[in-house]
This record gives structure tokens, sequence and C-alpha cells, in this order.
């Protein structure tokens, strides 16, 4: 029976669309193995102090990202982002996870990526693959175009992939199906009438 609703499918990316974190790898791509190993150690300290929960996850996040990318050039950086896109998230993705993927494609259902990750390189792959669209955390740039290391409308995580998800459906009606392995998908979650959290149904399901 047709309920006027669309069928939404909204997936995490790092651990679970991918077997682990995909920020690092994309900083080693950017920098390469000596620049990575030398901005690691610099920017250590915040790392720690997130390890520790004496620093947020958004703070920690810029502090990083501002080591790494303070300055560069953002057409760069999205460059950059297509290339890490095409040849390294294929062999990152976990087989069950994109097959559940696969399967919501074949259902006609509206498939949304919701990540903290950035989109310079969540989107190449995820347009590349089908995804109708993507939510995720974006660099900010100053007048420019340089990459200032603070994140333009803040990290994607927690309340705000649930917020950002739902601004994006808008007066929309919607049955939901989320997937998520993370503290940080609970309010996403929370909204979907199908929540799987670090599974993948076996069964088919609409």
């Amino acid at each position: 029976m047709d309920t006027g609703k669309i069928t939404v499918a909204a997936f995490d990316f790092d651990g679970t669309l991918t077997r682990r974190d995909s920020l690092l790898p994309f900083l080693l791509y950017a920098e390469g193995p000596v620049g990575f190993i030398v901005k690691m150690t610099k920017a250590s300290p915040a790392l720690l102090a997130y390890a520790a929960r004496l620093m947020r996850n958004d703070t920690a996040k810029e502090k990083l990202l501002r080591t790494f990318l303070h300055q560069r050039p953002l057409a760069d950086i999205e460059a950059i982002g297509t290339r890490f896109a095409r040849e390294r998230v294929p062999a990152m993705l976990l087989d069950d996870a994109y097959a559940r993927f696969l399967w919501h494609k074949g259902q006609g259902h509206v498939c949304v990526l919701v990540s903290a990750s950035l989109v310079h390189y969540l989107e190449p792959w995820a347009k590349s693959v089908g995804f109708d669209h993507v939510i995720g955390s974006q660099l900010a740039s100053d007048d420019n175009g340089l990459v200032s290391g603070r994140l333009d409308g803040g990290n994607c995580y927690g309340e705000q992939k649930a917020s950002r998800l739902r601004a994006w459906l808008g007066a929309r009606e919607a049955i939901i199906h989320a997937y998520g392995d993370s503290r940080g998908d609970r309010e996403m979650l929370a909204m979907a009438d199908h929540p799987y959290y670090r599974t993948m149904p076996k069964g088919e399901r609409n």
C-alpha cells in the first residue's frame, strides 16, 4: 500500500560502510608519509586530550585539520579528495554494508550518506556509486580560497547528523532506515523507523 511517504536509507560512513576511520588515511594521502608523521606529532597533544576526554570531538578535529590543511587552496584539497575517493575508498568498504546500500538502491529508496567526515572526498565517492545526497563536514576557506582549518557549519556529528537530516527532509514524510556504529550516530538512529546499530539486516525489509 502506498503511504505517500518516501523511504530513506541514511548511512554513516566511517565504521559503518568502511572498515575504519577515513580522515587519517585521507590526511596521509594528502600529505605523504614524511609530512604526515611530522604533522601528527604536532597534533598529538590535541589528539591525546580528546582520547582522555579533556577536549571535545569538534575542537580536536579542527585542531587536527588546522595542523594539516591550514592555508592550502581548497581547490587543491577537493582535487585530492576526488583522487582519494577513486583510488582509496573502494578498498576500505565493508562488503555487507555496501551490499545493503545496493539493496536499498535496487528498491528505489533514497540513499543519503550522513557523516562527520569531509564532503571533499565523500561527495565524489558517493556520486560515483549512486547516493542521492551527502551530508557531511565541510572545510571553511577565506576570501582567497585558502583553508582555514575550521569547519563551515560545524562538525557533522551527534545531534548535527539528525538536525541536518531533518533539514534536508523538510516537509517530506519519510520511512527512515538508519545505519550507524558509534555514539555519534545515536541521534540519527533515534529518529529512524528502522535503526541498525553495528549490524546489517540479513532479510529484505521495505
